[in-house]
């Protein structure tokens, strides 16, 4: 039976000031009336049973996720310690739903992404599990085609055609790319060999486990203490001793690129469109611009102002004069003001804060 994995647990640090530690990008709206997270579980509802849902997010969120998805169980949202990026988060999600179902396979999904139409993702849902079904020792991607030079995103070489399930293309994965130089990710475009990786994912949970035990042991190894724990009164504690030490890994790192050499690693050509809603740019390409191509969403009143980002609280004036190409973001008792040349930065901004303790902003 197909599983879901729903990875909540990043900081959406790209996304301040509206995103703070205390609510993430995941949990916000950003479009509609229901959140990254909410949009993300109803996404795959419609193919995954409640029961067979997970969400994996930061202990700090756990209450929050429940309020969210109040569908689902207490158990079926577990809180890490801290994160451990996407190899800890995948492995202990694999480890628990093959304790409920050894035979399962699993998409996992980021609760980040905005994906439509619904109907072209569950197409490519059907594909993805025929193709676990035919190659069970595979791990299978879903591949992004490109629509400009990205340098933010990885990116994948496809390899030996494999054929079309439900009218969806398959191919064997050449090589991983990581996140390349301008001129690079303009070469990777027009080859048209490429693909954005969108970290999205299906495999049977016993496949994505043995590649850990093979290629991370350790990190396996402390995944197998916490689900031995699991069931008793010890399960906080051995959560917390076993996943502090462990090494901050993506899934990408520590297991497709090697498991990619040795043929293991499809992908199939989403057939939808996708954003990872990265960056506050991510409006432009969700929401209408004005006569002067702004994008606004609250107040603003404008003279001369032209190809900006402009966010506010609701009855927060924005009044702009002879600017153009700015975000200017304001949420609550932070704004943020950048050229969208460098909105990559914000992150930086975070950190800084942080360094200072300038709490009261995070």
């Amino acid at each position: 039976m197909l599983h879901a994995l729903i990875m909540a647990g990043g900081g959406g640090t790209r996304f301040w000031p509206r995103s703070r530690t205390a609510r993430p990008k995941q949990f916000l709206r950003f479009s509609g009336d229901r959140t990254l997270l909410q949009a993300t579980y109803d996404r795959i509802a419609a193919q995954v049973p409640a029961e067979r849902v997970w969400v994996i997010t930061g202990a700090d969120y756990v209450a929050e996720a429940r309020q969210q998805l109040p569908e689902l169980q207490r158990e079926q949202i577990v809180g890490e310690p801290v994160g451990r990026d996407t190899a800890a988060c995948i492995s202990l999600g694999a480890a628990l739903i093959a304790q409920t179902d050894p035979g399962a396979a699993m998409i996992v999904m980021p609760a980040d992404h905005l994906i439509e139409p619904e109907r072209e993702f569950h197409r490519a849902v059907h594909a993805a599990a025929q193709v676990i079904e035919e190659y069970p020792e595979s791990l299978l991607t879903f591949g992004i085609p490109p629509t400009f030079p990205a340098t933010g995103y990885g990116y994948i070489l496809r390899g030996r055609f494999l054929g079309e399930r439900q009218r969806v293309p398959v191919y064997q994965v050449e090589a991983f790319a990581e996140k390349p130089d301008f001129d690079t990710a303009e070469r990777f475009v027009a080859s048209g060999d490429y693909f954005w990786n969108s970290g999205i994912f299906v495999w049977r949970a016993a496949t994505i486990l043995g590649e850990l035990r093979r290629l991370q042991p350790q990190l396996y190894s402390a995944i197998e203490r916490i689900i031995e724990a699991w069931p008793t009164p010890n399960r906080e504690a051995i959560l917390c001793q076993e996943y502090q030490p462990l090494t901050k890994i993506s899934i990408d790192y520590a297991v497709m690129q090697e498991a990619g050499k040795s043929g293991k690693v499809l992908v199939l050509r989403a057939p939808y469109q996708w954003d990872d809603v990265g960056s506050w740019l991510a409006l432009e390409r969700r929401h209408p611009q004005d006569a002067d191509g702004n994008t606004v969403q609250g107040e603003h009143l404008g003279i001369n102002t032209q190809q900006c980002v402009i966010v506010s609280d609701p009855g927060h004036l924005i009044a702009t004069i002879g600017v153009k190409n700015l975000l200017i973001i304001q949420d609550g008792n932070a704004t943020l003001i950048a050229d969208r040349c460098h909105e990559g930065q914000v992150k930086a901004i975070v950190e800084q804060l942080k360094s200072l303790h300038k709490w009261q902003y995070l």
